[in-house]
């Protein structure tokens, strides 16, 4: 497939393999953005494929996402499946030649990372791994602030990222809080740095019944010399008010700086209690989605119209993530702390 030019009024034809929350999110999200035309869905749920293909009005309808890959009206897809099922999938889309955006983390174990990066080398279509974080502002900026070297040499960095016990039992069957949440702060890290990780310590915590632990606190030393924790605990008390508590820290040697995402901007007292509504990453204002996924999407859309690789994140980046985590959960299992090549 070539690479055409970037021309105005054309659309990306789109598709979404994979329909749980997040899909439906990537769904709703695509089918309000200029420049791209959500034309093609796949789940193996006929009764939940029927729904969203009414919602959005989208003929091409598929239980089985090789079929979907077969429309070659189909220019790019979202997977937004299962961690366990990236690999497969993103594979046999970029084979087919499709621009693929693979929701984080990209995959389970740095070995399947390898493959995919393997497929995408060998394939005309363009991929990404979304990393939503770095395409909010607030995290931009501080990365523009560190590259314009207003902390002089990053030293140390501590982040946050932690959910109600609610939301973690409605995933810690599918995947650890290390592994869903710390990644992102850990490749926000390694961003801000621009330092590969050398060696990471890390302890979990399992207070709940559900598959993978409710929380981690992992140490990383980078290869610059700086040292980084992440905090990840999907077990705050039900009745917080954050959406998601998430803050971080950066400090250097010539300054620092503090990004805080927990705080919304806004407050809604009411007679339920106290909430603190999602404003940045996906909101629906008025029936459309704005936020941090619209950017992220329109980002990888205008890099296929363009014909440029995406290089907000690029794969090896992604895999570097996935392999510092997988490191951690090691060191959590052992005790010991783990040396990265």
């Amino acid at each position: 497939m070539g690479k055409p030019p970037f021309t105005a009024g054309r659309a990306v034809r789109w598709g979404v393999i994979g329909l749980g929350w997040f899909g439906e999110i990537h769904a709703d999200t695509l089918a309000g953005l200029e420049g791209i035309e959500l034309a093609a869905l796949a789940t193996r749920r006929p009764q939940r494929l029927q729904e969203l293909g009414d919602r959005y009005q989208v003929a091409a309808r598929y239980t089985d996402y090789r079929e979907l890959l077969a429309d070659p009206a189909v220019e790019a897809v979202s997977i937004t499946t299962h961690i366990d099922e990236h690999r497969d999938i993103a594979i046999d889309a970029l084979r087919a030649g499709k621009h693929v955006l693979l929701e984080k983390p990209m995959a389970p174990t740095v070995e399947d990372c390898d493959r995919i990066i393997q497929a995408a080398e060998q394939s005309d279509g363009l991929f990404m791994v979304g990393h939503i974080c770095r395409f909010d502002p607030r995290v931009a900026l501080a990365k523009q602030a560190i590259d314009e070297g207003r902390l002089g040499r990053i030293i140390s960095m501590h982040a946050r990222r932690n959910l109600s016990r609610t939301l973690g039992e409605a995933n810690l069957d599918k995947i650890s809080a290390l592994m869903g949440d710390a990644i992102h702060d850990a490749d926000l890290m390694l961003w801000f740095a621009a330092a590969a990780p050398r060696s990471v310590y890390a302890q979990e915590v399992h207070p709940g019944h559900c598959k993978y632990p409710d929380g981690a606190w992992a140490m990383m030393r980078l290869d610059n010399g700086a040292v980084g924790v992440v905090e990840s605990i999907w077990h705050l008390p039900n009745s917080t008010p954050f959406a998601i508590d998430a803050r971080m820290e950066v400090i250097g040697t010539e300054g620092a700086l503090y990004v805080n995402c927990g705080q919304a901007g806004l407050e809604i007292h009411a007679a339920d209690g106290l909430s603190l509504p999602d404003t940045m990453y996906w909101p629906t204002v008025f029936g459309e989605r704005f936020g941090v996924l619209r950017a992220e999407l329109q980002y990888f859309a205008n890099c296929i119209l363009r014909g440029e690789r995406p290089e907000r994140i690029t794969p090896e980046q992604s895999r570097q993530a996935v392999g510092l985590i997988v490191a951690a959960a090691e060191s959590s299992r052992t005790g010991d702390v783990v040396r990265l090549e």
